[in-house]
Order: structure tokens, then C-alpha cells, then sequence
């Protein structure tokens, strides 16, 4: 049995890190793992630009209200659902996520969870496992699991090259130059296509 492993943001919604940066006037903040591969570095960039600009979660969460998902995401999502399995594996957190998860249908979503002070300004965060993407495919493949995985960003990349089947959706250029023995999909339809077919293949 397959279970299908789908990073969260650039595949199924817009980065939440990009659409704040332009409702705060930030554009610093539009820098996201697509840019920076070590993930501890950029959140702690993240979080002490927002502390020097004494914004917080509510004002984080005001503006993922108003995300909606990718054109096209949730009917993927739905008929992929159908076929196999779905787990969404994100480097997002459990605050950013609730809202968007509600538009998708609730699937099942591993991710992280910050550390916010009384005033609502965020201290810290906390990983659910390092390189959690990684070790939840091979967790999944140890208890009698394939996984297909796909994602856009350099940290997917681990869970994609160690599932039975890996993909990119939608990487960035630099990323797609880089990984081009990795098949990359534009549409839904043919990236729901190609899953199909692996699945069917194991038939």
C-alpha cells in the first residue's frame, strides 16, 4: 500500500511566508526554503526581523485567513485521496496550518509548533523531529509502507530521493536545474497522472 507524502506550501497553497511579506511591506520575508536550505537559520532570521518589527502571530494569522489554496489544489487533493493515502509533511506550524487545513478538507498534516510569549511575539520554535520529512517516509516504509513524495522546496528533497517514488511540483527554476533526473510537474492533471501510474504499477 502507498501513502502519498506532499510538502503543504507551494504545492497545495501559496507560501504563508511570501503573502505576509506583502501584506506587512516586507520583502525581506519573502525568502523561504526554495532560497535557503538550512531551515534553522532562515526562522531565526525570521523571528528576530519580526521582533525588530514588533509583529507577532495574530498579525501572521491575519493574513493566512485570507489564503486560499493553489487553483485546482483541492480537487487534487480530493481525487488523490481517493486512490491512496495523503499525509501532508510541512516545516510549517500547527498556528499557520488549522486555518488552511479546514479549506483542503482536513487531511492529516505533520508539522511543527512555535513558541509565542504572552504578547503574542514569537520566541522560538519547535521542530516535531529534525529532518522530520525524511524520517517520516522511512517510518512509514518500516512499518510496511511505499511512500511517494513530492515537494518544491530543498528541504523535500531528502523525502523525495528516499521514497519509491519522488517528484517536484512546481520547484523553482535553480532547484529544477539542479535536481533534473527528478521528474517536475507544472498541472495537477499530470502530476495526479503520474501517482496513478506508480500505484497502478504495483497492482
Amino acid at each position: 500500500m502507498f501513502v502519498t507524502c506532499l510538502d503543504l506550501e507551494g504545492v497545495l497553497v501559496p507560501e504563508i511566508w511570501i503573502a505576509f511579506a506583502e501584506a506587512s511591506g516586507i520583502p525581506e520575508l519573502r525568502r523561504t526554503t526554495r532560497d535557503e536550505p538550512d531551515y534553522d537559520k532562515l526562522m531565526k532570521w525570521r523571528i528576530a526581523l519580526l521582533k525588530e518589527r514588533g509583529l507577532g502571530l495574530k498579525e501572521i494569522q491575519k493574513t493566512i485567513e485570507k489564503i486560499e489554496p493553489l487553483e485546482g489544489a483541492k480537487a487534487f487533493l480530493d481525487e488523490l485521496r481517493s486512490i491512496s493515502q495523503v499525509i501532508i509533511l510541512s516545516d510549517t506550524f500547527t498556528e499557520f496550518a488549522a486555518p488552511l487545513m479546514k479549506k483542503l478538507g482536513m487531511p492529516t498534516i505533520f508539522c511543527n509548533n512555535l513558541t509565542v510569549d504572552a504578547n503574542g511575539m514569537i520566541t522560538g520554535y519547535n521542530l516535531r523531529q529534525s529532518n522530520g520529512k525524511y524520517h517520516a517516509v522511512k517510518a512509514l516504509q518500516s512499518i510496511g509502507f511505499k511512500t511517494i513524495a513530492a515537494g518544491d522546496s530543498f528541504n523535500d528533497l531528502e523525502m523525495i530521493k528516499n521514497s519509491q517514488a519522488g517528484f517536484l511540483f512546481r520547484p523553482p527554476k535553480h532547484i529544477q536545474d539542479e535536481y533534473s533526473h527528478i521528474k517536475a510537474f507544472t498541472e495537477y492533471s499530470d502530476f495526479l497522472a503520474a501517482i496513478k501510474a506508480v500505484i497502478e504499477a504495483e497492482r
